[in-house]
């Protein structure tokens, strides 16, 4: 997990699952950035959760909220 770049930061999680699939939803409360992903729902929880940061991570990057 990248702690550095969100530390301090509130990260909210949201599991839903759908079928054999699970759509989880990460939230940066500071900038109100939201994205969600897929994952298998037999992944655990904390590969799920480290998946979402990782892309939660980028889209800040990418529109320039983090560096």
């Amino acid at each position: 997990m990248t702690r550095q770049k969100f530390n301090g930061r509130e990260i909210i999680f949201e599991f839903y699952p759908i079928g054999s699939y699970v759509k989880v939803s990460a939230m940066d409360v500071e900038t109100l950035t939201e994205i969600s992903i897929q994952c298998p729902a037999l992944t655990p929880q904390n590969i799920m959760k480290n998946n979402a940061i990782k892309r939660l991570e980028y889209v800040l990057k990418k529109n320039q909220l983090i560096s």
